[in-house]
């Protein structure tokens, strides 16, 4: 028998909670607040540990805090009724989702509704443009700020969603599908279906002109970002968006990569959720790739700098990669960063994608871990590949004086990690990719700040610099290509060749180009692509 919701809780603008139709009164505890909203978004049992950790680092009882938030919620959410709206016991607490109604969630259910009609599509649109659970923030909760950050995301991309159904519908009329391309344009400004919609409704609307100069501007601002331009259409009946009729552009297969990216969870030996996915076909051969400084699943596939490199590996592969304990969508609240729970993710995440035999992709501090994966389990790798890598943290080389300049950073990091002023993030940016664009460093800046705490972010860096892996180099049995930037800042050019030195007949490939990390657009990332496609083609 289907329980009927009880409750119906708002979480788009100001929390609230509604009782057949009538509003009730929720605890003015900002802390209180930000507690049902994280049970009600996060729709899962969370461990009271947890909890108090996310709200209450700060009192000498944070489960006596806990404890009293919840019986405050209790009293508004009927702790009377025969079947509690919050379920707990000693270790976890849980809101029943059968008994309320969410206002996020059915907004999704709606867009995915083949049937849903375009004014409760632009209602939906209007809810979301309030800003989720926009009375909860909490200032000095760095990893609650963190979450409500991720979650705040996921409501533009719902946004995104609905314009552009929206704008796509060919029942709404000319000028009101111009602005509904306009509105997915303004939430992505980078996203080249959205750019070439909003030239495909002026020209179904006869409007020529605006179809011209909305065409120049969007050029300039691909340009201005040093990205190629989407293919522009010149005609209405050219540029008929639907699927059905046409065959798949580059465009569409990116898209249709992106949609099909299957995010799943595994639980790895001490305890921790690591998230990975899946991409491409499940026909194709697959390629593994080691987590290396901070990711984000969902957020790489948006980057202007490197998805261009991951979309096309997933078009010839099945991409299998992951966010690294500590970051992404990954737990970020975890005991240990280490070296050896680098490895042991890795092996966790290849045991849960049920992999046998496949090549390998590790780069930067990826490719230590991949060569001491292939070393512990040489049966399981067929090739190797190494970009950007070392055998040795700098704790391990550094002489006194770049010992001090390192630890002073690591310092900074701590120090300025969430700040709005990006100053200190622009440590990592500007020496990962000199060449990138004031465009592409923002965005990386935004992206590091993003996908992990501060705190995290030095755990990593003290992690990184303890690396070593030289005795495993002879070990090595696996055909190995080692591709390097000539011109790297961050891990010099002779690093890689002593790397490849090292490795029983492992191949060296130099690139022209200075960044550690390879921007999606330079020449380079071409080269870099043909010679693992052809390393893994032999």
């Amino acid at each position: 028998m289907t329980t009927e919701p009880s409750l119906r809780i708002q979480t788009l603008g100001d929390l609230k909670v509604f009782a057949s139709g009538r509003e009730l009164p929720i605890p003015p505890s900002r802390k209180t607040r930000s507690l049902l909203g994280y049970l009600v978004l996060s729709g899962a049992p969370q461990r009271r540990e947890r909890l108090c950790e996310l709200f209450w680092d700060v009192p000498d009882d944070p489960r006596g805090a806990l404890r009293w938030s919840l019986s405050k919620l209790r009293g508004v959410l009927g702790q009377g009724d025969e079947a509690p709206c919050i379920v707990a016991d000693r270790e976890r607490v849980a809101i029943d989702m059968g008994r309320v109604e969410i206002d996020i969630h059915a907004i999704a259910h709606q867009l995915n509704d083949e049937d849903a009609g375009a004014d409760a599509l632009e209602a939906a649109w209007k809810a979301c443009r309030e800003t989720l659970l926009q009375d909860c923030d909490l200032p000095n909760q760095d990893e609650f700020g963190a979450w409500l950050v991720r979650e705040r995301m996921e409501v533009v991309r719902l946004r995104t969603r609905i314009a552009r159904r929206l704008a796509t519908d060919e029942t709404i009329p000319g000028e009101e599908a111009i602005g509904w391309a306009d509105a997915w344009l303004e939430d992505a400004p980078f996203e080249r279906d959205a750019a070439i919609c909003a030239v495909t409704t002026r020209l179904k609307a006869g409007r020529i002109e605006a179809a011209d100069a909305t065409r120049a501007a969007l050029t300039e601002r691909y340009t201005g970002a040093n990205l190629q331009p989407p293919a522009w259409p010149s005609e209405p009946a050219v540029t008929d968006l639907s699927p059905r009729e046409q065959p798949m552009s580059d465009e569409e297969a990116d898209r249709s990569l992106r949609i099909r990216q299957r995010v799943r969870f595994v639980q790895a030996g001490d305890g921790a959720s690591l998230a990975w996915a899946t991409v491409g076909a499940e026909g194709k051969p697959p390629l593994v790739k080691a987590a290396n400084w901070l990711s984000h699943l969902e957020l790489d596939w948006e980057a202007p700098i490197w998805s261009p490199l991951f979309r096309d590996l997933a078009r010839h592969r099945r991409l299998i990669r992951y966010d690294e304990r500590g970051c992404g969508l990954s737990d970020w609240d975890v005991a240990e960063i280490s070296f050896e729970t680098f490895v042991s993710d890795l092996e966790a995440v290849v045991d849960a994608a049920g992999l046998e035999r496949f090549p390998l992709l590790g780069i930067s501090q990826g490719a230590s871990v991949s060569i001491e994966y292939a070393a512990r389990h040489p049966e399981r790798v067929s090739h190797l590949i190494l970009f950007g890598g070392y055998a040795a943290g700098w704790r391990h080389l550094a002489t006194p004086a770049e010992m001090r300049e390192r630890e002073a950073i690591m310092v900074l990091t701590e120090a300025g990690w969430g700040r709005d002023d990006p100053a200190y993030r622009h440590l990592f940016s500007q020496s990962f990719m000199p060449s990138a664009t004031a465009e592409e460093l923002t965005w990386f800046d935004e992206f590091q700040r993003r996908t992990t705490s501060a705190k995290n972010a030095v755990r990593f860096l003290e992690a990184f610099s303890r690396i070593d892996v030289r005795d495993r180099l002879a070990e090595l049995r696996v055909p190995t290509l080692v591709i390097h930037s000539r011109g790297d800042q961050r891990i010099p050019l002779g690093v890689g060749r002593e790397l490849a030195a090292n490795i029983p007949d492992a191949e060296f490939i130099g690139l022209e180009s200075s960044n550690h990390l390879l921007l999606g657009r330079e020449p380079a990332s071409e080269a870099f692509l043909a010679a693992v496609r052809g390393f893994l083609a032999g």
